[in-house]
């Protein structure tokens, strides 16, 4: 199961009655759950829809260093390194930032959102892949002030 099957399935049960499906695969367990609007069982926008992707081996990232400055991801929905499919990432392993420059985006509910450095520094390390759903909170990259 891949990315694209979990945006699919998503949609699906956002289409339909479905509340609930839990999806344990090896290492990969996804629980969509889906709240149902009072009226005429249309999905409404306050609905809620959680979804939550856990992969034991990224779990409690230990930080090694106290210059690296975790970036977190400020909601749910879906990573994206570059502007568009076909162009350049924001960022690399390597590049140098500086505070308000465009690391990521985070597709929610359709808005693309601008996830903007909050310190200068250097990425070290970036642990999330195009098209990932990650939470809130999720560390996305490492950044050494």
């Amino acid at each position: 199961m891949d990315i694209k099957d979990i945006k699919d399935l998503i949609v699906t049960i956002n289409n339909t009655d479905i509340e609930t499906v839990e999806i344990k695969k090896s290492d990969i367990q996804v629980l969509i759950t889906k709240s149902k609007s009072q009226e005429n069982h249309m999905v409404k926008p306050d609905d809620s829809i959680k979804e939550r992707v856990v992969k034991e081996e990224k779990e409690n990232l230990p930080l090694e260093d106290e210059d690296i400055f975790l970036v977190e991801s400020p909601m749910v929905g879906t990573y994206y390194g570059a502007p568009s499919p076909d162009a350049d990432p924001f960022v690399k392993v390597g590049d140098r930032v500086e505070k308000g420059q465009t690391l990521c985006i985070i597709e929610a509910m359709k808005i693309m959102n601008e996830i903007e450095s909050e310190i200068s520094g250097e990425i070290v390390e970036i642990l999330a892949n195009d098209e990932d759903i990650v939470e809130y909170g999720q560390a996305l990259m490492k950044i050494r002030r």
